[in-house]
């Protein structure tokens, strides 16, 4: 189980995986990895756990994922905490793990400015994922955010 709400970054993404010739594990990694990418842009250290899908910050999770995998495509995404009320994981086993501590971006910097953290998230997915981004003239794909989802 787990939470979202208001001071999260969500990001959905629907990719035909096989038409990209990409494992899932492969696309698990990647949108760990971009997470990770984007978190150094604030000087923070953050891994990601095999066995344990998401980010973490020493034993902390910063992040989720959640991906459902039908006829080759992917389906929903991830979630990055960024300023939120964090009171609700403690209701749950967030991601099935009991007493798993969560925390947020706002956490480790003075402030957080969610359209940046978006711009840099979407900068690291792309590259990881091998699309571009839009206004790059690399030619291949682009990945877009669409507002409200």
């Amino acid at each position: 189980m787990t939470y979202h709400g208001p001071g999260q970054l969500i990001a959905y993404l629907l990719i035909d995986i096989k038409r990209r010739g990409m494992g899932v594990r492969h696309l698990v990694s990647q949108i760990e990895q971009s997470i990770i990418d984007t978190l150094a842009e604030y000087d923070l250290q953050a891994c990601a756990r095999k066995e344990a899908p998401g980010v973490y910050i020493n034993e902390a999770k910063i992040a989720a994922l959640g991906l459902r995998i039908k006829k080759g495509c992917s389906f929903h995404g991830l979630s990055l905490n960024l300023n939120m009320d964090l009171s609700p994981f403690k209701q749950i086993n967030p991601c099935g793990y009991k007493n798993l501590e969560v925390v947020q971006l706002c956490d480790y910097i003075e402030k957080v400015n969610p359209q940046l953290v978006q711009q840099q998230l979407t900068f690291h997915l792309a590259r990881n994922l091998g699309y571009s981004v839009p206004g790059n003239s690399a030619p291949e794909k682009t990945l877009v955010w669409k507002e409200g989802l």
